[in-house]
């Protein structure tokens, strides 16, 4: 090919494959200048346009915009300079698709109203300090004036959703059922309730000795007994009974009487609420943790237990 060849725009059209409008617009904005004009004053262009209009096209299809594209033709912006943002611009679109697919995929599987669903996708679409603040305001309500202990900074800690970069859709729809949980204001006031129950119990206690939570207690006693089907309300779970009510005695400082029991008793269905289990299974999700052991079956055998033996 002679580098003085010059083309019109209908034979620059079929040696790129372009429309003779799609060219014309480039030239148009100076993306693809022509060298010259013809004696009839038509466009005339050189070879180079040929290599330029291929290299635009490709920009195109990769999504660029025309006043990029005209940098890099210019020489103003390297390939590589533009090839790295444009796959973080990217990166954020497949984020922000992976976001849309995880609402949708659970309104196909909740059958939401058209209200959940309007909820759901501004959930998802909330930015990293957003969904911080959001948390950040449910931790404050169940945790406020109560955080100054060590202890209860740590369960803020272990209670904190960190939503990855790149979120699987499971994830996302697990952030956003945890969000909606988070500002249900009655799972706000039972997780409280349960926050004040354990305060009250570290005020009484000597905590200048470490103590196992009592439903750590409970869990280690009852654990055992559950494997070996032992009935909660038979003779054989009396002794298992009396360990775990011995160690809130003397947590509390307080004698192993029916009211002490009792007040286990409702300790242990406080802290047996499904939606407090739900929440740490959404947690572990989101936080790509193992899922963690239900404790229902050992709260339920301990509640029976406490109850048959504090009736009067």
């Amino acid at each position: 090919m002679d580098g003085d060849t010059l083309y019109s725009i209908g034979e620059l059209a079929r040696r790129t494959g372009l429309t003779v409008k799609t060219i014309r617009f480039y030239s148009d904005r100076g993306i693809v200048a022509p060298t010259g004009r013809s004696p009839a004053g038509y466009r005339l262009y050189s070879t180079d346009a040929v290599a330029r209009l291929d290299l635009v096209r490709t920009l195109r299809e990769l999504g660029l915009d025309l006043p990029t594209i005209r940098k890099v033709v210019d020489c103003e912006l390297s390939l590589p300079e533009v090839a790295a943002a444009h796959a973080e611009a990217l990166a954020v679109q497949i984020r922000v698709l992976r976001l849309r697919r995880a609402v949708l995929t659970a309104v196909a599987e909740r059958g939401s109203t058209p209200e959940e669903t309007e909820l759901m996708h501004r959930l998802a679409q909330l930015s990293e300090d957003e969904r911080r603040r959001l948390i950040g305001d449910f931790l404050d309500a169940v945790f406020g004036g109560l955080d100054a202990a060590p202890a209860f900074a740590g369960v803020m800690r272990s209670m904190t959703p960190e939503l990855p970069d790149n979120p699987e859709a499971e994830q996302v729809q697990a952030w956003v059922e945890l969000a909606e949980m988070s500002l249900d204001p009655g799972f706000r006031d039972a997780v409280r309730r349960m926050a004040e129950d354990q305060a009250a119990e570290q005020t009484r206690s000597d905590m200048t000795v470490p103590r196992r939570d009592i439903t750590a207690a409970v869990r280690d006693q009852v654990g055992p007994a559950l494997t070996a089907g032992i009935d909660p309300t038979s003779p054989r779970a009396d002794p298992i009974v009396a360990a775990f009510t011995a160690h809130y005695a003397h947590l509390l400082g307080h004698p192993d009487d029916i009211e002490l029991r009792r007040r286990l008793a409702s300790r242990l269905e406080s802290v047996n609420d499904p939606r407090r289990e739900r929440y740490l299974q959404l947690l572990a999700v989101v936080n790509g943790w193992p899922a963690p052991e239900s404790l229902a079956p050992v709260f339920d055998w301990s509640v029976q237990a406490l109850r048959v033996r504090t009736r009067q």
